[in-house]
């Protein structure tokens, strides 16, 4: 690049990351940063564990959006004032048009985090995947998406808990619930509700044919004991079973395991991750609170879009994204037209591409 261009991309990436201060509300982050702090300096501060683990759940989001904001910002600086060095000696031009390959990635990474300002996106997330119509073949495909997304949660460097599974008749999964922890889980892993296809040459054919097959992906967020759902007692119905397991000395013997329905709205939600019955029921109702808000905030949505005249489809059980196996190789994201042949990264976790192009749709 010429140190003419240099100057203006200087000028652009200083721009850029005064725009993305004000949007991410970095000076209120340090604020709220610096009262967390100042709480946490109390001896009585662990007296209330619950609220002084939402505390510091609060401060690990605004450490996690303030520090690579800073260091970006001093990266941006420095790379601003090589592109003046660049004007006055022209060696330079090499060197700056290096730097900025490397930074144009990072502060692209840190622009994504405007994306995720929803009031839940820096929440934990339960993470649901249920195999399709099918049998065999989508309980399979069921089991494949697990992998590929513990994969993926093991990649961004979060860590998930299985709280409810239940086996295939003969092979993978019917069902999953996981327990997903980490920055901003539901914020990204929101982008992956839907329904994914397979096309592939059977395992389970003797004949060898392609097969077609389903799963669908659920997630919500989990929410805090602040946010007010109210649930009366009268529309449970609570059910026990012996938790699942592979076998060995893990399986529980007692039916410890808690399945919940909602009867006015048949949500169910099940845990079988603990021993103890009275701690999977706390989970579950949690699962069923986060449920169960999400279903209000919905409908409130779609209630406001009525009034505005907007027309909106409903996106639920929409199929969005294919991986074909055979005749050929390609994983395409039907929202944003996002595709690759390397199917077999995307299988091992490789997802970034399509929930970073997702999540910069949603706001155009």
């Amino acid at each position: 690049m010429t140190p003419d261009e240099l100057a203006i991309i200087g000028r652009e990436a200083l721009s850029r990351i005064k725009h993305l201060g004000l949007y991410l509300k970095i000076d209120e982050k340090i604020q709220q940063t610096r009262e967390i702090e100042e709480k946490m300096l109390a001896p009585n501060f662990w007296d209330k564990r619950e609220e002084a683990q939402q505390l510091m759940g609060a401060l690990s989001i605004c450490k996690n959006v303030c520090n690579p904001y800073n260091r970006l910002c001093r990266q941006v600086e420095d790379f601003a004032v090589q592109c003046e060095f660049a004007k006055e000696d022209p060696e330079m031009c090499e060197e700056a048009s290096a730097a900025w390959a490397k930074l144009s990635v990072e502060l692209e990474q840190v622009e994504l985090l405007s994306f995720l300002s929803g009031k839940f996106d820096g929440n934990n997330a339960y993470f649901s995947i249920h195999a399709g119509a099918g049998g065999t073949e989508s309980c399979d495909w069921a089991s494949m998406l697990m992998r590929m997304y513990r994969r993926w949660f093991e990649r961004r460097g979060w860590k998930d808990e299985i709280i409810d599974i239940q086996q295939g008749d003969e092979a993978g999964i019917k069902s999953v619930t996981l327990r997903v922890e980490g920055e901003f889980a539901y914020g990204y892993s929101r982008a992956e509700n839907g329904v994914h296809r397979l096309v592939r040459i059977s395992p389970f054919d003797s004949n060898a044919r392609r097969h077609t097959s389903f799963a669908s992906v659920d997630v919500f967020p989990e929410i805090s004991d602040d946010v007010e759902v109210e649930i009366d007692e009268k529309d449970l119905r609570v059910d026990t079973y012996r938790s699942s397991g592979a076998g060995g000395q893990h399986v529980n013997t007692t039916d410890s395991a808690i399945r919940i329905t909602h009867i006015p709205t048949n949500i169910i939600v099940a845990c079988q991750a603990e021993r103890s019955q009275h701690k999977n029921r706390a989970t579950a109702m949690k699962m069923l609170k986060a449920r169960l808000y999400e279903r209000q905030e919905e409908e409130r949505r779609k209630e406001a879009d009525q009034i505005r005249g907007v027309k909106t489809e409903n996106s639920w059980g929409n199929q969005i994204r294919s991986y074909v196996l055979h005749p050929y190789q390609m994983v395409k994201d039907l929202r944003t037209d996002v595709e690759t042949g390397n199917t077999a990264a995307v299988l091992d976790g490789d997802l970034d591409r399509f929930v970073e192009a997702w999540l910069k749709s949603t706001t155009k």
